[in-house]
């Protein structure tokens, strides 16, 4: 059957058209859209499909879209809200403009769920090889434009896939310098992004690309130093030759472990632990180089609890796109 299929995240867009068959399909045509050119998931959709080949188009039984946000069922259908884009996404009013039989919309780290077991040995790389115990529970953790989350529990034969906005719990500092890290994300929110006082600072604000970037300008603040103006991919680049960019990821990939040890202490997590997202593989070196697992393991009478857990890094990029495909096939 041919599906499309998308995985909709804040940074980027991708597409596709497949062919599935007998659990393994075949990519027909495939785009990555940047998603704030976009004001609207729809023309984005409406230019991917009307390049695509017409026989294709015509052949799709159904279809999956991944959103990087909570998605909500009603009566009158599902609805999502993109959480770092303007987009309202609404299922069947979406299907009928694109001509489409049928659409699902499923949260995009539920969608890695779908991808999990379909993945190779290739598409890891592993941080703890732990002692996988089968059918347990796992969870899957991933930073990029924001924080996502989500869980795996075996019922009935398979994994199901549990969707959560875990990424907006409140940041719970592990030391000195993250409680001054938690007083100076307080203060420089933006107060049109967060109405409470004080401003709630969540890991998600905290272990995605802008947060990075805003670890570095405090740890920055505390030196004689003029900062430099970094994104996060050029901060990352730097930390062979900046110091406080270094630091910036050290502290970066310290929080990031600890909360990935904090779900899987929630979960019990002897399935094993993904990170996914963006990030990661971008920093592959500093997650290997010992930090995220101290982090992880580092829960006091639970830490042999902890060090028995299977922890990997995905690194397929499309492991979003290839698990909505497979949702829209009913695998």
């Amino acid at each position: 059957m041919k599906v499309f299929a998308g995985d909709i995240g804040g940074t980027k867009t991708l597409l596709q058209i497949a062919d599935v068959a007998e659990g393994h399909y075949q990519v027909i045509y495939e785009q990555r859209f940047e998603s704030q050119r976009y004001d609207d998931f729809l023309p984005l959709a409406q230019n991917f499909l009307a390049s695509a080949p017409h026989s294709a188009v015509a052949a799709i039984e159904d279809a999956c879209i991944a959103v990087a946000g909570p998605v909500a069922s009603t009566k009158a259908g599902q609805h999502a809200k993109v959480t770092n884009l303007p987009w309202q996404i609404e299922a069947r009013s979406l299907a009928a403009t694109l001509h489409l039989p049928r659409l699902l919309l499923i949260n995009d780290f539920q969608a890695i769920g779908h991808a999990v077991d379909a993945l190779g040995s290739e598409d890891f790389v592993v941080l703890q090889a732990g002692k996988c115990q089968p059918r347990a529970p796992r969870i899957i953790i991933g930073a990029g434009t924001g924080l996502g989350v989500a869980q795996m529990i075996w019922q009935a034969g398979r994994y199901h896939i549990i969707p959560s906005e875990g990424g907006h719990a409140d940041f719970a500092p592990a030391d000195e310098t993250q409680m001054a890290l938690l007083r100076y994300m307080q203060s420089n929110l933006s107060p049109c992004m967060d109405v409470q006082e004080p401003p709630h600072v969540s890991y998600d604000r905290i272990l995605c690309g802008p947060g990075l970037v805003q670890i570095y300008k405090f740890l920055q603040a505390q030196t004689t130093r003029e900062a430099a103006a970094y994104d996060a991919a050029a901060l990352s680049a730097a930390a062979s030759t900046d110091p406080v960019a270094r630091a910036a990821l050290d502290l970066f990939v310290s929080i990031y472990g600890a909360q990935a040890g904090n779900l899987a202490l929630f979960n019990l997590a002897d399935g094993g632990v993904y990170v996914a997202g963006g990030i990661a593989p971008k920093i592959l070196p500093y997650m290997q180089a010992g930090g995220f697992m101290r982090a992880f393991c580092a829960k006091g009478r639970m830490a042999g609890l902890m060090a028995a857990m299977p922890v990997s890094i995905i690194t397929n990029a499309k492991v979003g796109v290839m698990g909505a495909v497979r949702a829209a096939a009913g695998l």
